[in-house]
């Protein structure tokens, strides 16, 4: 048998998935990390402790599997994207915490690129909007508040890299600063046009272009792991940030295919094709993972609050003990009752940007009850991974692209039936939910197999994915539309200062 190893780094937990051929898991370990709050607004994790507890996974996931290490082909890495680690190029110490991807603190260095007119700038290079979400603006932070750190690196001490790097220069034993053109998308450093660290803004930044990673396409040789790790090398194969790694494990290759991953926040992304393509719809573009040095785009929408408003309401107003009960709740009520609740507690992502909004819940009655706040918070999940669809659609028109035909769906809220079917009655489309919805881990193992000759080209990785449920439109498009004029005017309500 061959088997393929999946490193999933995420925001709170670590993970290691082995997977066999066909795709399926025969072995898993999971372990949840601290998160650090020094302030509000800032978050934090300990990258040796990030270390440490994939290290830990990689073994039992090994032992449940029931296999060895030379039993492995290869090893393929997804990480949490834009978390930002520097560490002593010697000791192999980080000098500071990981800031991550959530962390707020660098918006008054997004504010002053803002203010000497970097914007367009920095879009047309990169994709992204000036924000303190990407790794630009905390590696900054981090050289300017670390004593000694930017003399340090010019130095050539200093090494940066997201979480991708941060392992492979681990699992590696030092021998390895790389990084794929996925995670480097995410860092508003890279020129997309030709994956390459852009001088430019670099030196707007005052960041050494020494500290910086080498960019590898995601499917490439990415070395071997130290012996001592899993007592036999292993080839590190691929390489993918979790959203486009969830992308390539849905098998979306092609231009107009699309994903929803409905996690903590739920991220959307479109395949575009070799086209750079600028959104007028408030979306950013982002490279997708790369098989070759073939560039390859999509556009990518977040919402920042998703499954978390379900935690919320768990934690917060104890609606209900485990998130699993809110979709009994839910159905209990035909509907939300009027109830419609925007859940912007750190503000709107895209399409909207809006940092300082608020979370709202409007069309209170006397005759309202939890189950139609449950619905309502549920239904928001849809609502706002709908805005982003709409957004997409309109600049796949605008490049005369085909309309999307249907939406692909993974992440721990799919499994809601209920979400699900209310997702395909906006959107109008099918929602197509895989067999196997560990696609984040599964896009990793993908692109490893890829490298190492498992598998022998896409067509092969397109025949493994299954669909397990489809949801298709039941509601009609007069009523969906009302539906979501009346979450525009929710909207208009939440962003109104």
């Amino acid at each position: 048998m061959t088997y393929l190893l999946a490193l999933d780094q995420g925001t709170s937990s670590t993970r290691s998935i082995v997977f066999d051929r066909m795709g399926r898991i025969v072995g898993l370990a999971q372990r949840e990390f601290a998160q650090h709050y020094p302030q509000p607004g800032w978050v934090e994790h300990d990258a040796t402790e990030i270390w440490q507890t994939q290290r830990e996974t990689m073994r039992e996931a090994l032992h449940r599997a029931g296999i060895s290490a030379r039993d492995i082909r290869a090893i393929g890495i997804t990480n949490q994207r834009e978390t930002t680690v520097v560490w002593d190029r010697r000791t192999g110490q980080p000098i500071h915490n990981a800031i991550v991807w959530q962390d707020r603190r660098a918006e008054p260095t997004c504010a002053e690129l803002r203010a000497q007119g970097l914007e367009s700038t920095i879009l047309q290079r990169t994709g992204l909007r000036v924000d303190a979400y990407f790794s630009a603006t905390k590696l900054k932070w981090i050289l300017d508040q670390v004593p000694g750190a930017r003399a340090r690196a010019e130095a050539g001490e200093l090494l940066f890299g997201t979480i991708d790097s941060w392992l492979i220069w681990q699992l590696t034993a030092g021998q390895r600063h790389l990084t794929d053109v996925s995670n480097a998308a995410r860092t508003m450093l890279m020129d997309v046009h030709s994956n390459t660290w852009d001088a430019e803004l670099l030196g707007h930044l005052d960041i050494p272009a020494a500290m910086m990673p080498q960019i590898l396409p995601s499917s490439a040789d990415f070395g071997l792991t130290a012996p001592d790790i899993l007592d036999h090398a292993i080839p590190i194969s691929g390489v993918a940030g979790d959203q486009q790694s969830a992308l390539f494990g849905q098998a979306c290759f092609r231009p107009g295919m699309a994903k929803n991953t409905y996690g903590t926040g739920c991220f959307m992304l479109m395949h575009t094709g070799e086209q750079f393509q600028v959104s007028q719809n408030g979306l950013v573009t982002t490279s997708a993972a790369q098989i070759n040095q073939q560039p390859a785009y999509a556009l990518e929408g977040s919402v920042f609050v998703g499954g978390a408003v379900v935690q919320w309401l768990r934690d917060g107003l104890r609606a209900f003990t485990r998130s699993s009960d809110i979709e009994a709740m839910a159905r209990s009520v035909p509907d939300s009752g009027g109830v419609m609740f925007v859940p912007a507690f750190t503000g709107l992502g895209a399409p909207w940007w809006d940092p300082d909004a608020r979370g709202t819940i409007t069309g209170l009655t006397r005759g309202t009850s939890m189950a139609h706040i449950a619905r309502a918070a549920l239904e928001s999940i849809a609502y706002q991974s709908a805005a982003l669809l709409q957004a997409m659609s309109r600049d796949a028109q605008a490049a005369g692209a085909a309309p999307l035909q249907a939406l692909r769906v993974d992440g721990g809220a799919c499994v809601n039936d209920l979400l699900m079917q209310f997702q395909a009655d906006l959107l109008g489309i099918p929602v197509l939910r895989p067999t196997m919805v560990e696609t984040t881990a599964l896009g990793a193992a993908f692109l490893a197999g890829l490298q190492a000759g498992v598998y022998a080209d896409l067509q092969e990785l397109e025949s493994l994915w299954r669909v397990e449920r489809q949801f298709d439109p039941a509601m009609p498009r007069d009523q969906a539309a009302e539906r979501l004029a009346q979450w525009d005017r929710a909207i208009r309500q939440t962003v109104a200062h």
